[in-house]
């Protein structure tokens, strides 16, 4: 993706909030061999990004003045109550150092995996993202995640997922993905009823 940026002369809080009362939002270029840049972004065309899922976890051509850069989206600061972005900051790239960044999981094939199909379970994502390693080149937009064989009262851990080639988890442990159980209703319904008092004294 490309992002268009301008330098940013003016510094302060008074500068910054006549920035996006024009409309648009300060930021910052860091990292690498390179001094920090300040720069100001167009405010729609940042917040519209900031929506698509691949701006938070791509490689992204940055350019300023004519010259592009590759940078990750490192942060990014929202109002309390206001659709505005306050601040956003963008971290240099070297195409020969890995990088640290949290990518997506993608769940798929949920509806034929044997806790949906066979005991109309339900697959609980217990994370939505996983924080990985690798090149730049070798960055993945997310981190496809099979349910398909998935059954009920078992869990899907980290070391059950492939990772793309030149990836590496970041963790110390194997964290749990996604788990499979029956509603709690399901199982009170199929549960069998206790003999009522009468009848077992009748017994």
């Amino acid at each position: 993706m490309k992002v268009i940026a301008f330098p940013r002369k003016e510094q302060g809080t008074g500068a910054s909030r006549r920035l996006r009362i024009a409309g648009q939002t300060p930021g910052i270029v860091y990292g690498g061999t390179s001094a920090p840049v300040s720069v100001t972004l167009d405010h729609n065309a940042l917040y519209h990004a900031l929506k698509k899922e691949t701006f938070h976890s791509s490689i992204l051509d940055l350019e300023i003045e004519g010259k592009v850069e590759q940078v990750l989206l490192r942060d990014f600061q929202v109002h309390a109550y206001k659709q505005l972005v306050l601040h956003v900051d963008f971290q240099r790239v070297d195409a020969s150092q890995k990088i640290h960044v949290k990518v997506p999981l993608h769940f798929v094939n949920a509806e034929t995996s044997p806790a949906v199909k066979l005991s109309a379970g339900i697959i609980s994502h217990v994370l939505s993202e996983l924080d990985i390693s690798c090149l730049p080149k070798d960055l993945p937009e997310f981190v496809e995640v099979d349910l398909a064989k998935l059954e009920v009262g078992h869990s899907i851990h980290l070391a059950d997922i492939k990772l793309p080639n030149g990836v590496t988890a970041v963790t110390q442990d194997n964290p749990t993905i996604a788990t499979a159980s029956v509603p709690a209703g399901k199982v009170e319904a199929e549960a069998p009823a206790a003999p009522a008092a009468g009848d077992a004294a009748a017994k």
